[in-house]
């Protein structure tokens, strides 16, 4: 890699599948020159309304990126989990985690 190149990858994680895409991207690129560059590989998934993030933080499009940044694309959640919870709870049921102490 030559020192105006940034190695940066992104990241699409869909049900049951994660798809990530390693770029090689001049010097001072933007997140949004990194989902252009991405769109052949991963298609609608870089949509104009999809929110996209750096290891987990929300960032914008004009974000400017740093050698070995994650940028993921971020998606809504199928539901809210407070509401999960309450629902499961409601049932006597819980998210699948075990109390302290019951094996």
């Amino acid at each position: 890699m030559s020192a105006g190149e940034l190695a940066v990858e992104v990241v699409s994680a869909g049900p049951g599948a994660v798809r990530r895409v390693p770029l090689r991207l001049p010097a001072g690129a933007t997140v949004a020159v990194a989902l252009e560059a991405a769109v052949p590989h991963l298609g609608a998934d870089v949509a104009p309304e999809t929110a996209v993030g750096i290891f987990g933080t929300l960032v914008s499009r004009d974000h400017r990126l740093t050698d070995g940044d994650r940028v993921e694309l971020l998606r809504p959640l199928p539901t809210d989990p407070k509401e999960e919870r309450r629902r499961l709870a409601r049932q006597g049921r819980t998210m699948g985690r075990r109390p302290p102490g019951t094996g």
